[in-house]
């Protein structure tokens, strides 16, 4: 290869060398164990082993068809685990079911039509109809990933991760795009598309710091509360706040509810953190809001201010500036808002 070529091949091959690497990290390395690195692990897994069938095929055309279908079965998975990383860090819970279905499915089709029409044997089958299938159908988990992007990236923030999320899935829609207008391109420009992402990741994963929230509470990631332990503790703590209303307190702090749970201030911090993916002021504040709406729906005899007071609020700016982040107007407009609305459905009866 003259000097020009192997640049080119070093560059795009070292992405899908990282990230076999990096996938490993995830899925064997990455503490705490959570789903989330499974799935970013497998993810980073099979866009290797599809790059990596990329940078092959073009510097060497001739390349055994095994390694052809091998290349192109990854890249059926891309897609399915690209949706459970997305779905995994906004419902871990409900997606410990959900994943089996999409990787059993999957892999049932991928066993089964591989199988039965192996690349070598089917090129005219594979070249176009499957590829054009494979394709269509990574591009349907991006569209479905979509719907939860938003979501699982303000997860990451909460929990005070830097969030790389937004660069894998942009990355995922730059590969798609690259591979699919490659006849009118170059087809190596996939593999330089992934090193491009794959660098970024490293760079966000190098550069990313521990951070504080709460009341200054560290994030104790390495330290998470089990499930099973966590959930009568979070079901207690809601009991509290639903029925004795404790966010009432204007003065309440997080010591004094950690005592009513029989628990530590430091490990109430920590269950807040980790497993509601918040703080303490904003859990509180998060109760205050609703049940000021619910008083500006019920109630026409207290002024703003006076609702702001009985939900728990020390002064009427911190009851505005709260009510306006958490619900995207403020007070005032939202009652208005409610008036207009009962006033159109009385002249409608």
């Amino acid at each position: 290869m003259e000097f020009s070529r192997e640049l080119l091949f070093f560059f795009s091959a070292l992405g899908a060398f990282n990230g076999l690497l990096l996938s490993s990290y995830f899925l064997f390395f990455a503490r705490p164990k959570q789903l989330s690195n499974a799935f970013l692990g497998a993810l980073l897994l099979a866009l290797s082993i599809r790059i990596g069938k990329s940078v092959f095929f073009y510097f060497k055309p001739d390349l055994a068809f095994g390694y052809l279908q091998l290349g192109l079965s990854a890249c059926a998975f891309i897609g399915p685990f690209l949706y459970c990383y997305i779905r995994s860090l906004t419902n871990p819970k409900a997606l410990r079911t959900e994943w089996k279905y999409h990787f059993g499915f999957w892999s049932l089709v991928v066993v089964g039509f591989g199988l039965r029409y192996p690349f070598g044997d089917y090129v005219e089958l594979w070249r176009p109809y499957f590829i054009q299938g494979i394709y269509l159908q990574w591009l349907g988990y991006i569209v479905l990933s979509s719907i939860w992007i938003k979501d699982a990236v303000l997860q990451q923030s909460r929990r005070g991760e830097k969030s790389w999320l937004l660069s894998i899935y942009l990355g995922n829609i730059a590969i798609w795009v690259t591979y699919n207008v490659c006849g009118y391109t170059s087809y190596i420009l996939g593999a330089l598309s992934f090193s491009f992402m794959l660098y970024l990741l490293v760079l966000l994963l190098v550069f990313r710091r521990p951070k504080a929230v709460g009341n200054g509470s560290p994030k104790y990631a390495s330290n998470k509360i089990a499930h099973e332990e966590a959930e009568p503790i979070l079901a207690k703590l809601k009991g509290l706040m639903y029925q004795e209303e404790l966010f009432k307190n204007p003065n309440l702090k997080l010591p004094d509810v950690a005592k009513r749970l029989n628990i530590t201030p430091h490990r109430l911090s920590q269950l807040l953190n980790d497993n509601l993916g918040t703080n303490f002021p904003s859990f509180v504040n998060e109760f205050r809001v609703e049940n000021a709406k619910t008083l500006l729906l019920e109630n026409k005899v207290f002024s703003l201010e006076a609702i702001g007071y009985e939900c728990g609020f020390n002064s009427k700016s911190t009851f505005y500036a709260t009510f306006k982040k958490y619900v995207g107007t403020t007070p005032a407009k939202y009652k208005k808002h409610l008036d207009s609305s009962a006033s159109q459905a009385i002249s409608h009866q």
